[in-house]
């Protein structure tokens, strides 16, 4: 095992990567809250089911906090976090699926009661919003994930190429791919 690098020698997320080796709970707790988002994102782009993204992404984070010594180059931890992340989600697609149908309708009840929309504009927004998501898990998973990162977590095509360990043309031929299997999916439905 090589020695540790000094904290004054990494950039700003490698130090927190390092303080949480050092098992810093304050360094994790931002860690979680910078990368949540993204996270989730590949979590959704390999199971195409959002009502598990949640149980999931508790197994992916706990990962890291448990395994965060096993990283040897702390300025690899986003192929690395990625890795646990799809790992994890293709577990949970292999194991049985628990659903959480009902905290899910709490919580969109909540949010539309929150955004007073009327009944007429929950139903049509409801509505595209299913049909969105309907598509978006048809994707097949070789199109699924890409999409996921670069549309719903906002990567760029070299971010996602590096992670899925691809060259970049085939991430910008997938995504191609997909957004014209979506268009075909959805054209009656917008």
């Amino acid at each position: 095992m090589g020695t540790m690098p000094r904290l004054d020698q990494l950039d700003a997320e490698d130090a927190i990567i390092e303080a949480i080796r050092l098992k810093d709970r304050y360094a994790f707790e931002e860690f979680v809250r910078r990368h949540q988002r993204w996270v989730r994102g590949v979590i959704f782009g390999v199971l195409g089911d959002r009502d598990a993204v949640d149980d999931v992404g508790q197994q992916v984070w706990i990962a890291v906090w448990e395994r965060a010594g096993e990283l040897r180059d702390v300025s690899r931890w986003r192929p690395w976090v990625y890795r646990l992340a799809r790992n994890a989600a293709l577990d949970a697609g292999r194991s049985t699926t628990r659903k959480r149908k009902q905290s899910r309708a709490i919580r969109q009840e909540m949010a539309k009661s929150d955004r007073g929309e009327t009944p007429e504009a929950e139903v049509i927004g409801g509505e595209r919003e299913q049909a969105m998501v309907a598509a978006i898990q048809a994707l097949p998973a070789l199109y699924r994930e890409p999409f996921v990162l670069r549309h719903l977590t906002g990567w760029n095509y070299q971010q996602i190429a590096e992670l899925l360990e691809m060259p970049t043309d085939s991430v910008e031929t997938r995504l191609v791919r997909a957004r014209r299997f979506l268009r075909e999916l959805l054209k009656d439905k917008l």
